[in-house]
């Protein structure tokens, strides 16, 4: 199957491409930052740099890839995760308008299948943005894949969970438990540890 990977180069896209391409799969992973090219590569992914606010070049470069399947893993936080509070307005942009023009793209390629990454847990914001996300991928049909709150490498809890919040997943289990849905039918999946 061709994949095109918003988000490759985050936490759990960095888990995942090389699960997809282990599987066979053929996979376009995108990142905003040239820097993160080289790393892309390594894993296995055709690397795209592109923004996803740039709905044009977003439409061009999944166009280009013709993907069957679209993932979304994207996400707006900092690497601190002290400023978390400070980025909720720059997360919900990206799962308001960047899914917008991801699902817009992935409908002009003629990609099949969309899964998006959410969560299982309401955002310090409240329900709303999530909700919108959400609305916005089942009306084109896709899986919602709503996750626990990481931990394990390149997560805000390297180390382990705190006992305090849950929800939980451990990140290569995210990844590992994604593989299972990428030809689910539409809905809502939790992918969280029991």
């Amino acid at each position: 199957m061709r994949i095109f990977l918003a988000g490759a180069s985050g936490a759990i896209g960095r888990q995942l491409v090389p699960l997809l391409i282990a599987d066979g799969h053929q996979v376009a992973g995108t990142t905003r930052s040239e820097s993160k090219v080289g790393m892309l590569r390594e894993l296995g992914a055709e690397p795209v740099v592109v923004d996803v606010y740039d709905a044009a070049a977003l439409r061009d470069a999944v166009v280009a890839f013709a993907p069957d399947l679209v993932i979304h893993q994207l996400t707006d936080l900092p690497d601190d995760p002290a400023e978390v509070p400070s980025f909720q307005a720059a997360n919900a942009r990206i799962r308001d308008e960047g899914t917008a023009n991801l699902i817009a793209a992935a409908k002009a390629a003629g990609a099949e299948r969309f899964l998006a990454q959410s969560i299982a847990f309401i955002p310090g914001a409240g329900p709303e943005s999530r909700e919108r996300h959400e609305r916005q991928v089942l009306d084109h049909g896709g899986v919602v894949l709503r996750y626990g709150m990481f931990y394990g490498p390149g997560t805000y809890h390297e180390t382990g969970k705190p006992d305090e919040r849950s929800p939980w997943i451990e990140v290569s289990a995210a990844a590992h438990r994604t593989l299972d849905h990428l030809e689910a039918p539409s809905g809502v999946v939790e992918l969280v540890e029991e």
